[in-house]
């Protein structure tokens, strides 16, 4: 291949978005290409991951799967193999719709380069897109920077997987983002072997009430009770029953009295599994730098220099404070920051909080989440707190069950022949889709549609007048589009 090639699709991004986009263009017979600014692909998953959300909340709190396609493809490969976990699904997890289906996210990574091959898609690594080609208001390419110098790529639809909405803004398209003031702290995580599960699991049952509950508390008539959370706590001898964990208040705030912590986030980490069920624990809570805009590069700058220095906190009071860690030992430090929030394109649907809450269905539907809304952190030790402050933001779906996404929020306003998909699809500020399995249900939405708009010489926007044939292509894909089995 070479830059004078012209694609059907040309995907900018390779993180989770991007690479579910890539694979449903290919296999939709497009000749696609998927740019990514770094040497690997996984975004969240790799470069500033795994999150602990990986891949969790598969299921709603009613027990009803509402995440299907290359999310559920992915994992089932990975688990046939040996790299993942089976679905968790303990009691008082499954009723706050909070449960895990851990995947090695090495091996998760290693898979991504070979669906690639399967699929045929041409793969741009280590290359930087610039800016894109125009012809008044639709986009005909994008402009690259790599070792080759500055070069020129034609597309006949471009599907923008920044998670920042980079190329979105660059092709002229109308984007949100709150400023600097308001903007959710991000955070570099790190990962870590060597704890002593055993020993930890004994401070645990003999503190269960130095744990957080809320995350497992929601607004329904059957949800847990915090009696019911800390009986689990009591009773835990399985780590991954618990699957994330927070809290750790007394040693915290002792450690924060000595001089031990820093003020700007809480204690906890999430769970990550290796070969053999052999399982790691992944914090991504332990720092956060606030008034960092992902637009600035300096702003990023700092918030990458002050993270690594409350990791290093936060580090030596797992080590010096926590039972089980004492020979412990960090295995991997993120060479990405976690960014919990950037610009979104405003298209030609916009996700409401409402939207959430009333658990909306579109005719136009290409997923489901049942997230909740206005799940906002801040950057003090009670980070989880933040729905506090934000109340009137905070929206959980009704009745514990799912929300349409529909597919005008992949489309931006006045501009052609471009796609969304993952963190800056158009929503309005609650309804923030950043989540890993949010993004990988519109990427794989925006690939199928912009193999479609191909095959049928039609535009993005276009396609909104039908969605049927879109819908079918996804449905036969997998995807959970309108009603969520029970499994």
């Amino acid at each position: 291949m070479s830059y004078d090639t012209t694609y059907d699709v040309i995907i900018c991004g390779a993180g989770t978005s991007g690479v579910a986009a890539a694979i449903s263009a290919a296999r939709g017979g497009a000749k696609t290409l998927l740019v990514e600014r770094t040497g690997t692909m996984g975004g969240q998953m790799s470069l500033s991951g795994p999150p602990g959300f990986a891949y969790a909340r598969l299921f709603n709190p009613q027990g009803k799967r509402d995440i299907g396609g290359i999310v559920e493809e992915t994992y089932q490969r990975l688990f046939q193999t040996g790299h993942a976990l089976p679905h968790l699904r303990y009691p008082v997890r499954e009723k706050a719709g909070y449960t895990f289906s851990y995947v090695d996210p090495e091996w998760w990574t290693m898979l991504m380069f070979e669906m690639m091959e399967e699929e045929g898609v041409q793969l741009l690594l280590d290359t930087l897109v610039v800016g894109v080609t125009k012809e008044e208001n639709t986009v005909t390419g994008i402009v690259v920077e790599n070792a080759n110098g500055r070069n020129e790529i034609k597309g006949k639809i471009v599907i923008d997987c920044t998670g920042e909405g980079y190329v979105s803004a660059h092709a002229g398209c109308e984007m949100e983002c709150v400023g600097r003031d308001e903007i959710q702290p991000h955070t570099l995580a790190f990962t870590v072997d060597g704890v002593d599960w055993e020993e930890l699991l004994t401070y645990i049952r003999s503190h269960p009430d130095q744990f957080s509950f809320r995350q497992l508390v929601f607004p329904f008539e059957w949800a847990n009770t915090q009696e019911d959370i800390i009986n689990m706590y009591e009773k835990c001898h399985d780590i991954t029953e618990l699957g994330e964990l927070m809290g750790f208040y007394e040693l915290r705030d002792m450690a924060f009295k000595n001089g031990d912590w820093h003020p700007y986030s809480g204690a906890g980490f999430f769970l990550t599994p290796k070969e053999g069920g052999h399982i790691q624990a992944h914090f991504q809570h332990s720092s956060q730098w606030d008034h960092t805009l992902p637009t600035d590069a300096w702003d990023l700058t700092r918030c990458m220099i002050e993270c690594r220095k409350q990791n290093l906190i936060a580090w030596r009071f797992f080590k010096n404070y926590v039972p089980g860690f004492r020979n412990a030992y960090i295995t991997k430090v993120c060479t990405e920051l976690r960014l919990r929030e950037g610009p979104r394109i405003v298209g030609d649907y916009v996700l409401t909080r409402e939207d959430v809450a009333e658990c909306r269905q579109f005719e136009d539907t290409i997923g489901k989440s049942s997230f909740k809304a206005g799940a906002y952190h801040v950057s003090t030790m009670d980070t989880l707190n933040a729905c506090v402050t934000y109340k009137t933001d905070m929206a959980y779906p009704k009745d514990g069950g799912s929300y349409d996404i529909p597919y005008r929020c992949l489309v931006p306003r006045e501009v052609d022949n471009l796609l969304a998909a993952g963190k800056c699809i158009s929503t309005d500020r609650p309804a923030y889709l950043r989540y890993l399995h949010q993004t990988m249900v519109t990427g794989q939405a925006a690939g199928t549609a912009a193999a479609l708009c191909v095959k049928e010489g039609i535009s993005p926007r276009r396609m909104e007048q039908d969605v049927s044939e879109l819908q079918q292509s996804l449905l036969a894909q997998g995807a959970v589009l309108f009603e969520c089995p029970v499994k």
